[in-house]
């Protein structure tokens, strides 16, 4: 989805890619923005990957965020770090794509899913 995105000249500040999809690996597609890799195995959120979001955000760059395991589950914790009205987008298989508007109310959901992982609290 991020390829289409950039094809398209939708402005992206932070993409996180795992190059799969539907946890088939695809050629990845070289960008010219500012990389970080992180380690993040299927059905985890790592604290590397949490860092990785939170400082991507802080930047004033374009980021990519290359995920060593899977990115599924890292759209809640940019949804809890992003700015308030930020828009996180992201892939639902079989359906198309999902919108989601960064309000106190979405991050309160994203925290609520975070601690029901025991991964921590928003700081």
């Amino acid at each position: 989805m991020t390829k289409n995105l950039h094809d398209y000249g939708v402005g992206v500040d932070l993409a996180v890619i795992d190059y799969q999809c539907m946890r088939k690996k695809f050629q990845p597609v070289i960008y010219t923005a500012a990389t970080v890799t992180v380690k993040n195995p299927q059905g985890t959120i790592t604290q590397e990957a949490i860092e990785a979001i939170k400082e991507a955000l802080k930047s004033q760059k374009h980021i990519h965020i290359i995920v060593d395991g899977e990115e599924d589950l890292l759209t809640l914790a940019a949804v809890l770090y992003a700015p308030e009205n930020a828009v996180v987008i992201y892939g639902q298989p079989y359906e198309g794509i999902v919108v989601v508007k960064v309000t106190p109310e979405k991050r309160a959901e994203a925290s609520e899913f975070l601690k029901a992982m025991e991964i921590g609290s928003k700081s």
